[in-house]
């Protein structure tokens, strides 16, 4: 076989390159600790190591997440504490403006307290976090979650989104909780009204406060299929209580329709989850034991709230309209057609307008529509089966916002304002105290309400935060076994590499030599 000059110089230099390569990569896997310097090296371990490599990005990833969950709900848990704090002060005034001693200037000073709290709570609601962005208000992150109406009620502007962030592959964690689970769904506890049928003028003689509710799930369940109940005085001492059926429940009330004209504080009775006070004025007064005719004959009607509607003028609006009132004066229509989040009115004409379901938006289409009634008692609008007083001459494009209240639940700012409001007015009769009575023990069921509302936001915070903890200790473990298994593929194993390395040195060196003597030989040494 003959090799000429140039293959043989081609062919050595190849196998040169070669043994240097190999022997630059053993260098260079030894130098870096890296065996896998490509993806040639080894292909299965290369794809491998990619899937590591993404999973631990992830992990960091994870990490930082976890890092702005546990700020967020530290920060949360912070603020909802300081509320708490401020309600159980309320909760103090509360019962010391519930002493029958205190004057109209005790009172006065307490509502001036109750006042601060007030503000104290609101601003803590409309808290911020760390990047300005409001922490109760869901996902609109941008707006305040509370605002205050011009007739002193608070609206929450937020939404019922909870924000999350990723902390595994599995698990998303909630960073935030919304003002609407927090204090929007808080049980009212003063849902129930009693008013006097008879006689036609209240003398002040007997009073039946508006009632406590005391179990939902009772209250529900029956309290609210008999009303409007009757409750009727047969002597000084006992009652009957009928329900809207004309059916004697006597019997479901606590005492079976007895009680005592001369408890202090008067005497309790509790009907279906519901509970009402009985007080007697004369027990203390001069009068002596009040008559048996005195009593007889005298009717409450006991049952729940109506809704009542509110109304809020759109700042735009060019006129100066006001809707005054509101009344529900077809309870079917209300029932069917007024929309459960709400409504806007907005008038289409100075004597036309439409009525559309909140939010109002470009597409939003007209769920009813009407003319201005001009009567003699002034100018009014019926939707959906409300009726509203209107105040001056509306304007085309001037809308109101419309809300309805079911007195099922109750935010806490309004029971702090509505608490605020009643001990500002003074105490001059039988009427006035129950009022006052009434407000006060509003204000203790709705504070222990709300707190018992955030007292499990707070719990929920808790058992997410240990979620968090339980889950960093998982990732750790993850982190740890991805380094390690990382490593395993990927590491040089040096005491073979260094064994390796010197046997490529010395075939490199070899092919060196071997070069050297074979490229010298040639014909022209033979001649």
């Amino acid at each position: 076989m003959r090799i000429s000059t140039s293959q043989y110089f081609e062919t050595s230099a190849t196998g040169y390159s070669k043994n240097f390569s190999d022997t630059a990569k053993t260098q260079a896997q030894i130098s870096s600790g890296n065996r896998i310097q490509s993806a040639g090296d080894d292909p299965v371990g290369a794809a491998k190591l990619l899937q590591l490599q993404q999973q631990s990005t992830l992990l960091t990833q994870y990490s930082g997440n976890m890092t702005s969950v546990t700020n967020s709900l530290t920060q949360e848990e912070s603020v909802l504490d300081s509320i708490t704090t401020a309600l159980q002060r309320a909760q103090e005034l509360t019962i010391q403006a519930g002493n029958g001693g205190l004057s109209d200037a005790d009172r006065t000073s307490i509502a001036s307290e109750i006042g601060e709290i007030e503000k104290n709570v609101l601003g803590l609601l409309n808290t911020k976090d760390a990047n300005g962005q409001y922490m109760f208000s869901g996902s609109k992150t941008s707006t305040p979650p509370y605002v205050q109406n011009s007739d002193g009620s608070y609206t929450y502007q937020g939404d019922q989104t909870q924000l999350s962030l990723q902390v595994s592959d599995t698990l998303q964690l909630a960073t935030n909780d919304t003002g609407y689970g927090i204090l929007e769904t808080a049980v009212n506890t003063s849902r129930t009204q009693t008013t006097m049928t008879a006689p036609v003028v209240d003398d002040g003689l007997v009073t039946v406060s508006d009632g406590r509710l005391e179990s939902l799930t009772t209250y529900n369940k029956a309290f609210t299929d008999g009303q409007p109940y009757k409750l009727t005085f047969t002597s000084s001492t006992q009652f009957t209580l009928t329900n809207s059926k004309n059916q004697d429940v006597t019997s479901q009330v606590t005492g079976n329709g007895t009680f005592d004209p001369k408890a202090d504080g008067g005497t309790t009775i509790s009907l279906y989850g519901v509970e009402f006070d009985i007080d007697v004025a004369a027990k203390q007064s001069a009068l002596g034991t009040v008559a048996d005719a005195d009593m007889a004959g005298r009717t409450f009607s006991l049952g729940s709230k109506p809704d009542s509607i509110s109304s809020t003028r759109n700042a735009a609006n060019t006129s100066t309209a006001q809707l005054t009132s509101a009344n529900v004066t077809d309870a079917d229509r209300y029932s069917a057609a007024f929309p459960a989040g709400g409504a806007v009115i907005k008038f289409t004409s100075d004597s036309e307008y439409e009525v559309y379901a909140q939010p109002l938006t470009d597409s939003s289409q007209a769920i009813g529509k009407g003319a201005v009634v001009v009567g003699a008692a002034g100018s009014s609008i019926t939707a959906a089966g409300v009726t509203f007083t209107v105040s001056g001459q509306a304007g085309a494009g001037d809308s109101f916002s419309v809300n309805a209240n079911s007195h099922k639940t109750q935010n806490v700012l309004d029971t702090l304002h509505q608490l605020k409001s009643a001990l500002e007015l003074p105490v001059t009769d039988a009427r006035s105290a129950l009022a006052l009575k009434n407000a006060t023990d509003s204000a203790l069921g709705n504070l222990a309400s709300a707190n018992e509302n955030i007292d499990i936001s707070r719990g929920q915070i808790g058992a997410r935060l240990n979620s968090l903890a339980i889950q960093n200790d998982e990732n750790v473990s993850l982190a740890l076994a991805n380094k390690s298994t990382q490593s395993a593929i990927s590491d040089t194993d040096f005491a073979t590499a260094s064994v390796t390395l010197s046997l490529q040195q010395t075939m490199l060196q070899a092919s060196q030599l071997a070069f050297a003597k074979i490229s010298q030989l040639s014909l022209f040494n033979k001649l």
